[in-house]
C-alpha cells in the first residue's frame, strides 16, 4: 500500500501535459495486455458493446460457451460469410486491403473487408463506426491476438461477444433468442440465417428475414456445405 501511494504521488507530481500522455500510453497499450490475458480459456472477454449497456444500465444477455459447444455448421456458415480465408491469414487479408485501399482512392464504394479477427479486436477494444483512426488501430490489435491466441480461441471469443440484436450478444443467446435451441442444436438454414445477419443484427433478423435475407442464406448455406478445406484448422 505504501508503495502505491509513493507512485501515485510520483505520478501527481509530473506536469499535467506528462500526465496526460502516460494516460494516454497507458490506454493505448492495455489492449495488448488483455490480449495476453484472454489467451487463458477460463476467461471470458466482454466487448465494448456489453460494456456500454451495463453502464448505461441497458443490461444485455450472453451466456459463454465453448468452441466444441457451437454446431460446426454455424461455425462453416460464419466463416463462409464473414472471412472465407479465416484459416489462411495472420489476422488481416493484406490482398484484400490493397484491394480495398484502391477502390477508395478512386472513390468507389466499398465492403468492410475485416477478417474475424479485425471484427474481433473492433469488438473488444474499440468501437463501432468507420474510419481511418479505428483501422489503423485495428490493424496491429488483429495481428498481435492472431499471434497470440489459437485458430480455435479466436473463433470462440468472436462467435461469444457477436452482437445478434439488441442487447443479445454471443452464439448462445442468439440461438436460443432466435430459435429456441442451444447453439450445439442449430441446423444448417439457422446456421445460415444467424451468419447473414451479422453486419447489420439490428436491421437483419435471423428469425424473421425477408427475402433479401433468406436469398443471401440459402447461397451461405450452399457455400457452408462445401467448405470443408477451408476449416481444417479448427476442426484437424
Amino acid at each position: 500500500m505504501p508503495r502505491r501511494s509513493a507512485l501515485l504521488a510520483r505520478f501527481m507530481a509530473r506536469p499535467l501535459p506528462q500526465r496526460i500522455a502516460l494516460v494516454v500510453v497507458g490506454l493505448l497499450l492495455l489492449p495488448y495486455v488483455l490480449i495476453v490475458l484472454y489467451i487463458l480459456p477460463f476467461v471470458h472477454p466482454v466487448s465494448t458493446l456489453m460494456l456500454r449497456d451495463a453502464v448505461t444500465f441497458q443490461g444485455y444477455d450472453r451466456r459463454w460457451v465453448s468452441f466444441d459447444e457451437i454446431s460446426p455448421v454455424l461455425v462453416r456458415s460464419v466463416m463462409a460469410s464473414e472471412d472465407g480465408q479465416f484459416c489462411f491469414h495472420g489476422g488481416v487479408d493484406w490482398g484484400e486491403m490493397r484491394a480495398l485501399a484502391q477502390q477508395t482512392l478512386k472513390g468507389q464504394s466499398t465492403r468492410g473487408g475485416s477478417t474475424i479477427p479485425m471484427q474481433t479486436s473492433k469488438n473488444l477494444f474499440l468501437w463501432n463506426g468507420r474510419s481511418f483512426v479505428r483501422k489503423a488501430m485495428e490493424l496491429p490489435l488483429s495481428v498481435s491476438s492472431s499471434f497470440v491466441w489459437s485458430k480455435r480461441r479466436m473463433m470462440e471469443v468472436y462467435l461469444n461477444i457477436a452482437e445478434w440484436g439488441p442487447g443479445i450478444y454471443g452464439i448462445e443467446a442468439a440461438a436460443r433468442y432466435h430459435f429456441k435451441v442451444p447453439a450445439s442444436k442449430l441446423n444448417a438454414r439457422q446456421a445460415a440465417l444467424l451468419a447473414v445477419s451479422l453486419p447489420n443484427p439490428i436491421d437483419r433478423v435471423a428469425s424473421k428475414p425477408g427475402r433479401g435475407l433468406r436469398q443471401l442464406a440459402s447461397l451461405i448455406q450452399r457455400r457452408a456445405a462445401n467448405s470443408g478445406e477451408y476449416i481444417k484448422c479448427l476442426y484437424n
